[in-house]
């Protein structure tokens, strides 16, 4: 069977393209090794099945691993005590494999219990301490999907049954280790189960280490998988620049790889910067799964999503608090990282998706500014090269016929946004943007394009003195010099009424940088 790249379900080494993930099963086994009880929260589809499949493997010979999903289990089978034991005997019973040791009088248990005998809970843990103590090897419960099991107090007495147990394991055997994965942290999962009216931050799993293992991909195991892939196709691709490229849109997203990979692989053939660029614009024009599950959570907290708009339309600089809801939300969901102790977008995918999900609301279609991006479009193509100049020309004209009576504040606020919803028609299906996060500041941010295989870089920022645009200047020349480009292009946007709009050219060192000033 010829390998292919995977974007549902779980990745299997024999069929599968797939990063050498080793490194991630030692660090975890370690933790298991230490007897530590966590839950590995990230957001959809970011390689958590996966990761518990190929663990129970490594782990089986030194561990008897019991693996459920409670995405098999309905949600009568949380309505009572007795009728949660029936299920999870059940579950337990489907997990076993030959690698699994128990006694005949326990598996009798779990057999009667699965069959329908009335069993509490408590009861279930007894044997399961019983089954510790004789076992040879520990038991390590592994339980995928957990937030299957949210909104009932069952699963909440489930929880706390493992953390009675896990205080007392020194006097009474019980699990080496307990592991849940889901979208949701254990805290997060305790205030989506806990009723109204009841206190909401007393967690049963408090016992819960925290889960820091990375489960980004590297560009490094990027380029590994590549080269699977190239010793079976022979494309000829330049490895190390396709992973590093792939790796700068998604942040080793898994999802979002696999994705890029699949595309090219099944559809476009070009193991090219262009196929890469390719591919990413096909993944922003779908539906996932996974874009669809990023808006409804936004349309299900709106503090959150106001939140990080803040972050998208402003340029903001926006400081990591751990105690801030809408942060810890946004974190959880997989919307943004930390870096340098500030809130970054995930991924340059996720920024530009969300920035056209913000762009392209009824609301901002509508507005003058994205009509007359639409109609200047056919203007800024000449022989395959996008005119960035005749762009911020245009754009100038029109920002000072539509808003030039507008107040200050109101421009200072929404200016940048005026020009993405200006750009975006005008590159739409054919090349993409993205704001480059470590650039970013309270006064400048930098929007860089691709466009039919070239790359283009715009700072946008507003005027604070002739020294702080000399800085930018400089600014944007090194970062040019990162890109390997010799021209750039500012947007600046000016409320000092001395200042001489229009459009200029400046000679810096090697660089040629075009700027307009509104």
């Amino acid at each position: 069977m010829m390998k292919r790249f995977n974007i549902t379900g779980s990745c299997i080494p024999e069929m599968h393209y797939m990063v050498d993930i080793s490194q991630r099963l030692a660090d975890i086994k370690a933790m298991i090794d230490n007897g530590d009880y966590f839950i590995i929260n990230r957001g959809r589809q970011y390689g958590k099945t996966t990761t518990l499949s190929s663990l129970k493997k490594y782990l089986a010979k030194d561990y008897n691993v019991i693996s459920l999903d409670f995405q098999n289990m309905e949600s009568d089978d949380f309505s009572s005590s007795s009728s949660f034991s029936i299920a999870f005997s059940q579950e337990l019973l489907d997990s076993f494999d030959d690698t699994v040791e128990i006694s005949q009088e326990h598996l009798a248990f779990f057999e009667d219990t699965a069959n329908g005998k009335p069993t509490r809970m408590s009861m279930l843990f007894r044997n399961i301490s019983k089954w510790c103590e004789e076992s040879r090897k520990p038991l390590v419960m592994m339980i995928d999907e957990v937030d299957s099991a949210s909104n009932n107090q069952v699963f909440l007495d489930f929880l706390s049954q493992i953390r009675a147990a896990y205080l007392k394991r020194n006097e009474k055997p019980t699990f080496q280790s307990v592991i849940l994965a889901g979208v949701y942290d254990i805290r997060n999962l305790k205030l989506k189960m806990r009723d109204e009216s009841e206190h909401k931050h007393n967690s049963p799993w408090n016992i819960a280490v925290e889960f820091n293992i990375d489960m980004t991909l590297s560009a490094d195991g990027i380029a590994g998988m590549l080269s699977d892939y190239e010793n079976d196709k022979h494309t000829g691709m330049d490895i190390a620049s396709m992973a590093q490229l792939i790796y700068d849109y998604t942040s080793g997203y898994p999802v979002l790889v696999s994705n890029i990979c699949k595309i090219i692989d099944e559809e476009l053939h070009d193991w090219t910067n262009n196929g890469v660029i390719s591919a990413v614009n096909k993944i922003l024009s779908m539906n996932t799964p996974l874009f669809e599950s990023l808006i409804n959570k936004l349309e299900d907290y709106p503090e959150m999503k106001k939140s990080l708009y803040q972050v998208l339309s402003n340029g903001e600089k926006v400081t990591y608090n751990p105690d801030h809801e809408p942060t810890k939300l946004l974190m959880m969901f997989g919307f943004v990282k930390v870096v340098d102790n500030s809130v970054v977008i995930a991924n340059r995918i996720f920024e530009t998706r969300l920035y056209n999900d913000m762009l392209t609301s009824e609301e901002m279609k509508a507005t003058p500014i994205a009509k007359a991006g639409i109609f200047d479009k056919p203007e800024f193509v000449k022989n395959g090269v996008l005119d960035v100049k005749l762009i911020l020309s245009k754009f100038s004209e029109h920002f000072k016929e539509i808003y030039g009576d507008k107040p200050q504040r109101f421009i200072e606020e929404d200016g940048r946004k005026c020009f993405l919803i200006y750009l975006r028609p005008i590159i739409n299906g054919i090349g993409n943007y993205y704001i480059e996060a470590q650039t970013r500041d309270n006064r400048r941010m930098d929007v860089v394009i691709d466009y039919l295989g070239k790359r283009y870089i715009i700072e946008l920022k507003i005027w604070h003195g002739e020294k702080y645009n000399s800085d930018g200047e400089k600014q944007l020349a090194d970062y040019l010099d990162s890109f390997g480009l010799k021209k750039g292009y500012l947007l600046t946007f000016s409320f000092n009424a001395a200042k001489e709009a229009g459009i200029r050219t400046v000679k810096f060192k090697d660089k040629t940088l075009i700027e307009a000033i509104i």
